[in-house]
Formats: C-alpha cells, structure tokens, sequence
C-alpha cells in the first residue's frame, strides 16, 4: 500500500538502495545547509481536503535555526568536513587577520616603555629644563627675530621679477639670474644671522626651518612661472596639449596668489588650489590641542632620555668602540620615538591645521611611507617627489 502524499516513502528520503531504518542516521550526519533542505522538502508537499495541492509550509527561520543547531551540533556530525591549513601555516598566515597580535604587541610595547619610563625617573628624576627651549636669551635675539620679520622681502622681490618679465620689460636670462640670486640669498642670509649670533637651540631652529620652507617655495615659483611663459608661448605658435593645460593654472602671478603660496601647506606652487567651503572651528582646537601634547611628549623624550646619554658617553674614538656601539643602539630608541612626533605633528597635525584655517583641499601631504621598501620609496610617500620633479 503506498503512503499517504503527505508522507513521503522512506525510500524516497534515503535515495536508492537504501531502507528507511537508515534515512534518520544519514540526515543526522549531513551539512546544516543539506539538512534545512530535507526538512524543507518534508514539509513542501501535500494536498487540501478537495484535491487540491496544498502550497508549502516551511517552519519558521528560529524554529529552522534550532534545528540546524540541533543536527549540527550531534555527536554523529562531522567535525571535518574538507581540507585546510593551520592558520600560521606559510599557505594561509597571509589570508589571516593578525589584529589580536597588533593588540599583543602594543600591549608589550607600552609596557616595556612604561618600564623604561620608571627607571629612567628613578635614576636620573624629572630634567625638564625650560631653559633649553626658552630663556631671557631667546627673547633678546632680536636680530634672528628681525631676520624672520625681513624674510617676506625676497618672494616680494621674486613677483617684481616676474611682473618685469610679464611685461617685457627684462630678458628670460635676467629674470632666471634674478631668481638665482634671490633663492640664494634666502638661504645665506639666515645662516650668516644664525652663525653671528649666539641664540639659544629653539631660536635658531625655527629661524633656519622657516628659510627653508621659503627657499624651496621660490625654487618652486620660479620654476612654475618659467613654464608657464613656455607653455604660454607654444600654445600662441599653435601647439596643441588638449586637455593638459587647464587655464586656471596659466594665470600670470599675482600678489594675492604669492600670498596664498607662502603661507599654504605645499611646496608646489600653481596660481589655484583646490579649496573647502567653510572652516571647523571645533576640529581645529582638537588638532591644535593634539599637537601641544606631542610636542610636550617630544621635548619630554629629548630631556629625559637623550640629553643624559649624550652627556654621560664617550668620545667614539678615545673609549671604547663596543661602548659607543652601545650607546649608538642606546640611542636610536628614543631617537625614533621623536622622529614619530615630530612627523605627527608636522606632517599631519600642523599642516592638516594650516589648510583647514586657509581652506586648502589637497590635504595628502603623506602616504603610508611605512610600507616602503627603499629610501626612494619613503621620498615618494612623503610627498617630496613632487617638488624635486618642478
């Protein structure tokens, strides 16, 4: 006599060749996703009072789930059911997330420190000393302060220079020896301010940071605005870029955009800057607040930790070469520590700062240069290929 329709034959269940004792075991030791559709298919069939079929009654998803869980979980289940790695295996260690071990590492990383911390505290106590930072003596350097007030002189000089060559009033040649001369006096002058005076470290520093940053920033506008007369002059004679010559960026120089240059983060100059639509008062006072703290925890590292190696080691040719090797290594912790905050600060706090107050857009003064491999690489991360290739 065949079962009701509502009933499937066990034989139907167990496939061909097998009885219906052994139709239970088998689903019990089958995927969770094989046994939803078994189930699935016991209760897909049937027909109403009147002949009709009945369409499917599935259980609900919870009721589903428990029952997944409940032939999953059987003793009968496998637990292996296909061919895999260890995760440290060389095959899969690199499909494998290894944040637990980051976490790992910081968490030895900052006790080891803290260890050092204490120790370096308990030998020596707290040297800050704001006498090496700012002293009576930086605040009579008034020839470095007016050194730094008179540097504004020479991008002046340079848009004259431009402004005379706009008008063909001088030679190409003139104006590029003008350049020369002005890019090198920029320089020069501080070092001579510098060299004459006896300022304190802090003084000195940030004379000779900000000549720095004028003197690539007129290499960079000196070069711009040559090859703009040059693309300027092909373009008159019929020379065809398409769509590499944007106009906006053929402008002759104008006061308003050397000011703009001088004081944006980027050593690049072009007479337009992609710009943002409004500033974030709130989110500049975070970064403003960010870059105190570091630049406290940089000058805290400097006094505390290399100050007292440099003073208490050796010439490296009249002691001993083992001991210098170990104060070199003794060194480069610390060393690296500053290194750290000084990019932070600089390259992402402080510039992130500048260009927010004058709604500077490109704001990728960095990539991950951590990933280099090559000191190449790290030039081009940081951003500094762009300069040296204008």
């Amino acid at each position: 006599m065949a079962p009701p329709p509502s009933m499937p034959a066990a034989s139907d269940r167990a496939g061909p060749g097998r009885d219906a004792g052994d139709s239970s075991s088998l689903r019990l030791r089958r995927a969770p996703s094989a046994d939803a559709g078994d189930l699935a298919g016991d209760s897909s069939v049937g027909l109403r009072e009147n002949g009709e079929p009945q369409p499917p009654t599935n259980p609900p998803p919870q009721e589903q789930q428990q029952q997944h869980e409940m032939l999953y979980y059987r003793a009968s289940a496998p637990a292996h059911r296909r061919v895999k790695e260890s995760p440290l295996s060389s095959d899969a260690i690199f499909r494998q997330s290894h944040a637990g071990l980051l976490n790992l590492c910081i968490v030895v990383l900052i006790a080891v420190n803290s260890r050092l911390i204490i120790e370096n505290l308990m030998k020596y106590g707290l040297l800050i000393r704001a006498g090496f930072w700012f002293s009576a003596r930086s605040l009579g350097d008034w020839p470095l302060l007016m050194c730094c007030l008179t540097l504004p002189v020479f991008p002046l000089v340079a848009l004259m220079a431009e402004k005379l060559i706009t008008r063909k009033l001088i030679g190409e040649h003139v104006v590029i020896l003008l350049h020369i001369i002005i890019t090198t006096s920029a320089i020069v002058y501080p070092v001579v301010v510098t060299l004459k005076c006896d300022s304190a470290v802090l003084s000195g520093f940030v004379l000779m940071f900000l000549a720095s940053i004028m003197w690539m920033k007129l290499v960079s506008y000196a070069h711009t605005n040559y090859d703009i007369r040059v693309l300027s002059k092909s373009t008159e004679k019929g020379a065809a870029y398409g769509n590499y010559v944007d106009p906006e960026n053929m402008k002759d120089p104008t006061f308003k955009s050397l000011v703009y240059f001088m004081l944006a983060p980027t050593l690049c100059y072009q007479p337009t800057y992609p710009q943002t639509t409004c500033i974030r008062k709130g989110w500049v006072t975070q970064q403003l607040i960010k870059c105190v703290v570091f630049t406290g925890l940089m000058g805290f590292i400097i006094e505390q930790y290399i100050n007292p190696i440099v003073k208490n080691s050796k010439h490296p040719l009249k002691g001993n070469f083992l001991n210098a090797i170990e104060r070199v290594l003794k060194l480069s912790v610390p060393t690296l520590y500053v290194w750290l905050c000084m990019f932070y600060c600089f390259f992402h706090l402080w510039l992130n700062i500048v260009a927010e107050l004058l709604c500077f857009g490109d704001r990728e003064f960095y990539k991950d240069w951590w990933n280099a491999k090559t000191v190449e690489e790290v030039r081009c991360l940081l951003k500094l290929s762009s300069f040296l290739l204008k």
